[in-house]
C-alpha cells in the first residue's frame, strides 16, 4: 500500500483518529500522576534514557521510537503490529510541538533496516528526533491515554461484558488506569484481527476479558495476573522463528509492577 505524504497523513489523522485532548476517563489522574505515568512508561520501554527513545530491536523490521516505543515501518514493510509513530507525530504537531521539518516530509521510516539505523544513531536526524521525544513526554502520555479512550466503545461491543466491567472497576483508581494505559501501549488493544497467533490475541481486551472479579483496590493485581497468563499464551502460540520465550520473563516483571502504587 502506498503511504500518503506526511502533511496529508496529518490532515487525515487530525480529522479522524487523533483526538484533540486527553480523554475524560483520565479524570482520576492529577497532573503529577500523569507525569509519573509518563516516566514509568519511559522507564518500562526505554530504561528511562534519552538514547532509548530511538531504538530498533534485534530481530524486528521496524524502528521503536519515543517513551512508548511507537512503531515506524520503512517503505515497503508491514506487519501484524499497528504503526503508531506517524499518528504520534500528527498529534504532537496538533498540540503545538516543534516537529523537525524532515519528519513532516518523511512518511516512511528513512532507515531501511536495523544496521543502517544504528550506523546513523548520532546523525542530526536522530539527535533532533531524540530532542523532540525527550521534550514531549506529557504529550506522548496523553497520546497513549487517548488510544485507551478510543478503544472503550469497541471494548463494550467486541470485548464482551466481562472486559467492559473490568475496565470500569480499574478506572476507579490511578493504579488501575495506569495498568490499562501502559498495557495498551505495550501490547495493543487486542481488537485487531491481524494481531493474533493461532487465532488468539494478547491485547488489552483479552487481559480484561480474562480478569477475575475484584474490588477497585484489588483490580490492579488481578489485571497483572491476567496479563501474565495472556502473555504466556501468546508466547506458546508464537511462531518459533520469533523466539518470544526470551522476552517472557521481562514481560511478566513489567506486568507484576501494575499491582504497585502509582
Amino acid at each position: 500500500m502506498i503511504k500518503a505524504t506526511m502533511p496529508l497523513l496529518i490532515a487525515v489523522l487530525t480529522a479522524c483518529a487523533v483526538p484533540p485532548a486527553p480523554p475524560a476517563s483520565t479524570s482520576a489522574l492529577s497532573p503529577a500522576q500523569l507525569d509519573r505515568v509518563g516516566r514509568r512508561i519511559w522507564q518500562n520501554e526505554c530504561a528511562g534514557t534519552v538514547e532509548g527513545l530511538t531504538s530498533w530491536n534485534q530481530g524486528e523490521h521496524f524502528a521503536s521510537l519515543g517513551i512508548g516505543h511507537f512503531i515506524w515501518y520503512p517503505a515497503g514493510a508491514s506487519g501484524p503490529f499497528e504503526e503508531s509513530f506517524p499518528p504520534l507525530i500528527a498529534y504532537l504537531q496538533q498540540t503545538g510541538a516543534q516537529v523537525p521539518n524532515w519528519l513532516l516530509q518523511t512518511p516512511d521510516c528513512p532507515w531501511p533496516d536495523r544496521a543502517s539505523f544504528i550506523r546513523d544513531s548520532q546523525s542530526e536526524r536522530q539527535r533532533s528526533l531524540r530532542q523532540l521525544l525527550a521534550g514531549t513526554v506529557r504529550q506522548q502520555t496523553q497520546f497513549i491515554i487517548a488510544r485507551l479512550n478510543r478503544t472503550i466503545p469497541r471494548l463494550a461491543s467486541e470485548g464482551g461484558a466481562v472486559a467492559f466491567q473490568s475496565y470500569q472497576v480499574l478506572s476507579q483508581t490511578p493504579e488501575g488506569l495506569f495498568a490499562m494505559i501502559d498495557y495498551i501501549n505495550f501490547k495493543g488493544d487486542g481488537l485487531n484481527p491481524a494481531e493474533r497467533y493461532n487465532g488468539q490475541g494478547w491485547g488489552l481486551a483479552q487481559v480484561l476479558g480474562n480478569m477475575e472479579k475484584a474490588t477497585p483496590q484489588e483490580a490492579p493485581a488481578a489485571f497483572a495476573n491476567s496479563a501474565k497468563v495472556v502473555l504466556s499464551s501468546r508466547v506458546k502460540n508464537s511462531p518459533p522463528s520469533r523466539n518470544e520465550t526470551k522476552w517472557l520473563s521481562g514481560w511478566h516483571s513489567r506486568c507484576a509492577a501494575y499491582a504497585n502504587p502509582l
